[in-house]
């Protein structure tokens, strides 16, 4: 392992007020996306998609890197260019999702294991000689409710585990870990019920990637927003959200990892947009924060571009400058700048 290198990629992932690209869903969750759209759920639509995402103007102006999936980090433009080189040349990193998918936790019903251990560090090997930079694991814990038993420790500890041995495989083979523990939106559990749940995963979190030997400062973060459940009823404002969010991860995270760069999980984008400023228009007003803080979104980033493309190379264009607008807003939240007024733009 080169951690000085390691170091490097790290920070380029972090830096210079831009975020990162998820488009790492699985070809179900794709196919169920376009199947919702009215598509075709094919390789090749698929593969159009993502061309038309990629390959859209100056996206190296907002994005320092782009997770992909791996048919996608296998795939390239219509005209056979692979999509890494068409990343390399935009400046952008190439990351792969490399986690398995979620399994129910045996013994512990309503939760979840994610899985793919087996055989990774020879796939990551195999992802470094395609040219990833970077990885990416997900872990989802539900939040429960107070005194429910759920998440229990069994949940947290092997979700922990986990992402701490897949970390510590990524920096062995010389790629950058993303490491996502995400709690569930789902539900109706309280503001204060998620930065509980948050507070203590993340810190969980932490000790198993001490534990196993993970360099701090080659490495990114990505968490969840700390928001009340969709069903709760008493939905907190963005400066509530912001609020709760930093303080949370002031009391969780150590100060020398690279950086923190937020899953979108299913926000809508404006929501995801406002809340990421109110982050830091709250930091701009206080102390400073010993990490930078990012945007790491999905659908929170591809819409409303996928419903205007529709699978038609005449909507390619339109597509291309709704992803791109996306993008831009949540660049502007990076610096506490975005306004509502910037959707007429």
């Amino acid at each position: 392992m080169n951690a000085a290198a390691l170091v490097n990629v790290a920070e380029a992932l972090a830096a210079c007020g831009k975020g990162l690209l998820a488009m790492d869903e699985s070809n179900d969750t794709c196919n169920r996306r376009f199947a919702a759209a009215g598509l075709p759920q094919t390789v090749e639509m698929r593969r159009s998609y993502r061309d038309m995402l990629l390959t859209a103007p100056d996206l190296g102006h907002y994005v320092n890197g782009a997770i992909l999936f791996d048919e996608t980090i296998r795939q390239g433009t219509a005209t056979g260019r692979p999509f890494v080189a068409v990343l390399s040349d935009a400046g952008i990193l190439v990351g792969i999702k490399v986690d398995a998918g979620t399994q129910d936790l045996a013994g512990h019903p309503g939760e979840k294991v994610t899985e793919g251990l087996d055989g990774l560090r020879e796939r990551l090997k195999a992802y470094a000689a395609m040219g990833a930079a970077f990885a990416k694991w997900r872990a989802v814990i539900a939040p429960g409710v107070a005194g429910g038993g759920v998440p229990s420790a069994a949940c947290v500890d092997a979700n922990a585990h986990a992402l701490a041995r897949y970390a510590a495989l990524c920096q062995e083979v010389g790629l950058v870990p993303i490491v996502e523990p995400e709690i569930l939106m789902d539900g109706g559990h309280t503001l204060a019920r998620c930065a509980e749940v948050t507070e203590t995963v993340l810190r969980r979190v932490f000790e198993e990637l001490v534990r196993q030997g993970v360099v701090l400062e080659a490495m990114i973060l990505k968490p969840n927003m700390v928001l009340a459940g969709l069903a709760c009823p008493q939905q907190p404002s963005p400066s509530a959200v912001g609020a709760a969010t930093v303080q949370t991860l002031l009391r969780s995270v150590p100060a020398a990892i690279a950086g923190i760069a937020f899953l979108s999980g299913g926000q809508p984008g404006l929501l995801a947009t406002t809340r990421l400023n109110a982050m830091h228009a709250r930091a701009r007003a206080a102390r400073p924060l010993p990490w930078p803080l990012a945007f790491s979104f999905a659908r929170a980033l591809q819409y409303p571009a996928l419903e205007i493309w529709a699978g038609k190379d005449a909507n390619r264009a339109a597509a291309q400058r709704a992803f791109l607008h996306r993008a831009r807003c949540n660049c502007a939240a990076l610096r506490g700048e975005y306004a509502p007024t910037m959707e007429g733009e």
